[in-house]
Order: structure tokens, then sequence, then C-alpha cells
């Protein structure tokens, strides 16, 4: 890609960049949210047409019109937000657009079961146990990561782009991811890796490019890299401390939980636990732990069969909680899945931030506009959105700056317990900090949090507590600042 410039309405999104990656090589992208890692590669996807520049693939100039065109190129991607169907099958998902057909009486009809043979080749070439019957919409977060790499292979892509591909996924998935990753080197494929977590970087890539502000900073061999000069690199200042200097002490306890059981068979049942006033207690997990799942029963998004919930000293009614109840009682929910069920893309960031609580902004029956845009402008600038104006759509923010407007949501809403489920997913180490601050503030002004995060570091270097959690029950609790994660791993894997 040569001297790429993309400009949007108020934004120079990509500022005459270029990048060169060689086959058989794993090329990785970073830099903070905002910084042009994603525009970049849906100009070379096709989804955005750059300004300037050219795109030129093994010495030949090629016009990259559309996805569809660059997929006959030979170059895939694998989106950071997954768009799959979800009430269609995984073997459909793959295949969408290339089903195997075959024609009886002149007539064509989608071979099924030619379908069916092809996915289960394909996932047993990845080493990947996935029905391909199953319905998209059934599977976790990480399954459907998964399914989204297959499809990217099954292309025979001579580049791959891998927009975030390690979000949802475990250690020991990522391990997998790996395997695949080395597998297509060998084959002379061409990876290119945008993540944030800088171990993988690390480990995995063979050169690495850094952007800041819409432009290229520098390239360099991965081995001569390390985490503190990436950083620097990226927010343009050394960050000498991961997470932020926490004191407070938790008070009595806010929230408590006795035996709560799902009525479904494989998820959560028979969990206790306190949380207190001012406290940060991390969940950790593997997948399949049902951690997700049982935040969203307490928030009333989940059905609960046995067990009580007392909030304050006060039993809540469980048949019946709500979301909106559970909002009125103090209480807010930032969801994993962010595209799924967080940001409404085709709505403004103002309209986005202000959503869960639109009463607190109506005066005389009518909305007040201005109310509305004063606290919207507070909410971007506590937070420190990139955003051109309030006007501009959730779609054309970056993902690390939609999840602080989801965060900023609920803020607003001035919530006393606070259930943040992977708050940090797709966040540069810059914006992780500024969240990691923000979440010890809420902290120490008595707010109390449950904080689920498959990433260990954030786990002992946020949690007072940490509660962990295996095939749904609770293995154990340890003490957030004498924790190791050998010690979470053993319980996150006691009941397996």
């Amino acid at each position: 890609m040569q001297h790429i410039s993309k400009e949007f309405p108020g934004v120079r999104a990509l500022d005459d960049v270029s990048l060169q990656v060689r086959p058989g090589t794993v090329h990785a992208l970073m830099g903070e949210n905002g910084a042009g890692k994603s525009t970049l590669m849906k100009c070379l996807f096709g989804l955005y047409r750059p300004d300037r520049g050219e795109i030129v693939l093994e010495g030949q100039p090629v016009q990259v019109t559309e996805p569809k065109v660059a997929l006959a190129h030979g170059i895939s991607m694998i989106h950071q937000e997954l768009h799959p169907i979800p009430h269609r099958s995984v073997m459909e998902n793959i295949w969408l657009g290339r089903f195997p057909l075959r024609r009886i009486a002149g007539v064509s009809f989608v071979d099924h079961r030619a379908m069916h043979r092809a996915t289960q080749a394909l996932f047993q070439s990845l080493g990947m146990s996935i029905d391909p019957a199953t319905k998209v919409g059934n599977l976790s977060v990480s399954k459907i990561q998964s399914v989204e790499i297959a499809k990217a292979v099954s292309y025979s892509a001579k580049v791959i782009i891998m927009d975030e591909p390690t979000s949802s996924l475990t250690e020991n998935e990522v391990e997998h991811l790996f395997r695949i990753i080395r597998d297509l080197k060998g084959r002379g494929v061409a990876i290119i890796y945008i993540s944030h977590k800088m171990e993988e970087i690390l480990k995995i890539s063979d050169e690495v490019t850094i952007m800041r502000d819409g432009k290229r900073v520098i390239t360099s061999p991965a081995a001569q890299l390390t985490e503190d000069l990436i950083i620097r690199n990226m927010v343009g200042r050394d960050l000498k401390h991961r997470f932020p200097e926490r004191s407070n002490v938790p008070g009595e306890v806010v929230l408590s939980v006795r035996g709560l059981t799902s009525p479904t068979a494989k998820s959560f049942r028979d969990v206790s636990f306190d949380l207190r006033k001012g406290e940060i207690l991390g969940i950790g997990g593997l997948v399949g732990a049902q951690r997700t799942e049982l935040v969203e029963a307490i928030f009333g998004l989940r059905a609960i069969s046995a067990g009580t919930v007392e909030l304050r000293g006060q039993r809540v009614a469980i048949d019946t909680q709500t979301p909106k109840r559970a909002k009125g009682q103090g209480m807010a929910l930032l969801t994993e899945d962010r595209r799924g069920s967080g940001i409404f893309p085709s709505l403004s960031v103002l309209e986005n931030s202000l959503i869960a609580d639109l009463r607190r902004y109506v005066r005389f029956l009518l909305l007040d506009d201005r109310a509305r845009r004063a606290a919207g402008t507070r909410m971007i600038e506590r937070l420190r959105v990139k955003t051109p104006s309030l006007s501009t759509l959730m779609q054309d923010l970056s993902g690390g700056n939609q999840q602080k407007v989801l965060f900023g949501r609920w803020l607003l809403t001035e919530p006393e317990i606070l259930l943040l489920d992977e708050p940090t997913r797709g966040i540069d180490v810059g914006a992780k900090y500024e969240i990691y601050t923000i979440i010890a503030d809420l902290a120490r002004q008595g707010k109390s949090i449950i904080m689920i995060s498959s990433e260990m570091p954030e786990l002992l270097g946020m949690s007072d507590r940490i509660m962990v959690m295996c095939e749904g029950r609770v293995s154990g609790f340890l003490e957030g600042k004498s924790a190791s994660q050998e010690e979470i791993m053993r319980l996150a894997a006691q009941f397996m």
C-alpha cells in the first residue's frame, strides 16, 4: 500500500500511509484507537476507497473497489466486529455466496451434503470441532470468531487481515490460533495482524508497523521491539504504570447473592458471593464458565430458577426482575458484545450515549436538547472519545471509541453497581489506562463494580478480590493483591 490517504467529514483518517507486507510473514499493525489501523485495512479490503495512493499485489497495481474484488484477488479479512447471520447454520455462513450446487432435472439446488462435507474438511484441517449444522446464533462469541477465521481461510487467500482476532478467545484458543497462523505462514500466506495485546504481537509477529493519528510512525522487525518502545511510539509518551494506584478500603455489603441457579441445565448453578461498597470484584474463568450468563441474570436479562439476590439488605424479586427494574435499582450492565447488544450503529454518538436514561433530559414533556448536548459533551470529554462531533454516527467511530461511548452511556445514569463484561475488549493500551482510571475513581467514590475479564493482568491489576468460575460453578475466591495467574488458571480448570 503506497501513500494511502483517506478523509471523512471533519477528520483525516489516513495521511500518506505506506505499508509493505511480505509473503509467509505476520505483519502486525498497532496503534491507539482512532490511529487509522482499521481504516487502512478497510481500504485494502475494498470497504473504503482511498482518496489518494495505490495498492500493489504481487508486483501489479490493483483497483480494489469492493470486498468481492478483494476476495477475487486473494485478500480476505476477519473483522473486529463480527457480522454473522445468526439464524443460519455455520456452514451456510462460511460458504455464503458460493454454495455448492447440484442439478436435478435441469434445476439447480444447494447441495447441503457437499457443503457439510466441505465444512467438516475445513474444520479438520484447522483442528476445530464445531458442528457445521449448528445455528451461528447459538454459538459463543469465541466460537463465532473461530468460524470467521475458518471462513477467511476457505478463500485460499494470499493475504489475510486479522483485526483483533483474539479479543474474545481464551489462552488455549489463542495458542490454537497461533498454530493456524504458523501453518498459513508455511503455505506462503501473508498475515496482517491488528491487536492491542503486546505480548501476542511480540510472540507471533515478524514485523510491526505502528500508527498514530492517521500516520505511520515506524516499521520494525518484531525482535527489535520491547513493550515500552511499542507504547512510546503508540501514544507518543511514556506510560510507566499499566494500572492506577488504588488505596480505598471496601465497606459494607451492598449486593448479596446466594445459591443463584439457572433453569438451563449447562448454565450457572449454586453461585454465592457478596459485593461490597467501593469494591472491584473480578470474575475470572475460561470460555464456557458462564460468567456473562451470571451477570445478565442479575441484571434481569436471563431467568433464575433458584437462589436469592439481596440489594442493600432488601430481597430482589428475581422472578420479576427486568433490566428496567435493575436500572431503577442503581445497576448498569456494560455488555461484552459491543455490536450485537451495545451500540446502535446508525444513530449518533449523542443518541447512543443518552439512550439508557432519556427521562433525565425531559422538560415540559419534550426532550431538552441543550441539556442533552451538555451531558453528551461532558461524557466525550471525560472519556476522551475521539469523534468529530456529537452528531457523528457510531458506526463511523473506531471500536475502542465505541466502547468508551458505551461506558459513558452507563456513567450518565449515575449507577451504584456496575456490571462490566470485558470492559476493555478491543481497546488500546493508552485508552485502557483511561478506562482503568475511571473504574478506580468510581470505586473510590463508593461505587461497587463486578468486572468480568479474560485478561489475567487486568484481573490481577484491578481487582480487590477475584471470584473464579468453572463450568457454571464458583471454584474459589482470591485476594487481588496476592493472587497469581497460576492460581486463577488452577481454579478455572478445577472441575474440567
